[in-house]
């Protein structure tokens, strides 16, 4: 059966590309999302001390994905500016945040470099906070590529960042806090080692 000559369309072609591109990216968050869910009333808060361990890689996986973003400014599939959007991307239509540089250096640079805080819960509450704000992102983004809009979801996207994103920032913090204690102790206990009791 031969596709219709519409579909061989650029135009179709680009919305059939960015959909399944949308699509990837929600199912790899909500898959992140879901089994930290059940991990967490299987296992208890156990579940919350090596999230890293268990979901870490697809957590890498998408956000390296979605570096993909600012492949498809530059060729011209999405109209935004390249430079703005790497420092700070925005939601198709211009709302919402979420840094992707920012991730991409606390998710490869800072949490995967430091095993002693991978273990930390504010770990936990990151990768929360991100895929929903993803989910939510990349259900509206894939909807709207073929014309679909809802209400409900229209109003998640452009407003659920607004309490998320704070609490995103705060709990950055936090982790930065802990990981420039770690590294102070380790620098200390590297140059005061403390002397082992003889038994």
């Amino acid at each position: 059966m031969a596709l219709p000559q519409a579909w061989l369309q650029p135009r179709y072609r680009k919305n059939a590309y960015l959909f399944i591109y949308y699509l990837i990216q929600f199912c790899g968050h909500s898959w992140i999302l879901t089994n930290m869910t059940a991990r967490f009333f299987s296992f208890g808060k156990d579940s919350v001390v090596d999230t890293f361990y268990a979901i870490g890689l697809v957590m890498q996986l998408c956000q390296s994905i979605s570096l993909l973003e600012l492949l498809h400014i530059y060729v011209g599939i999405e109209s935004n500016h390249l430079l703005p959007r790497f420092l700070q991307k925005k939601v198709t239509g211009g709302f919402g945040t979420d840094e992707l540089t920012e991730r991409i250096i606390i998710l490869f640079v800072v949490i995967t470099s430091q095993e002693e805080v991978q273990e930390k819960y504010v770990v936990c509450v990151l990768f929360i906070f991100w895929n929903l704000l993803d989910m939510v992102r990349y259900t509206y983004s894939m909807l709207s590529v073929i014309g679909i809009s809802y209400a409900v979801l229209t109003w998640l996207s452009q407003t659920l960042w607004m309490p998320i994103y704070p609490l995103c920032v705060l709990a950055e913090g936090m982790y930065f806090t802990y990981s420039h204690l770690y590294s102070e102790r380790r620098d200390v206990l590297g140059v005061f080692p403390i002397p082992k009791k003889k038994m």
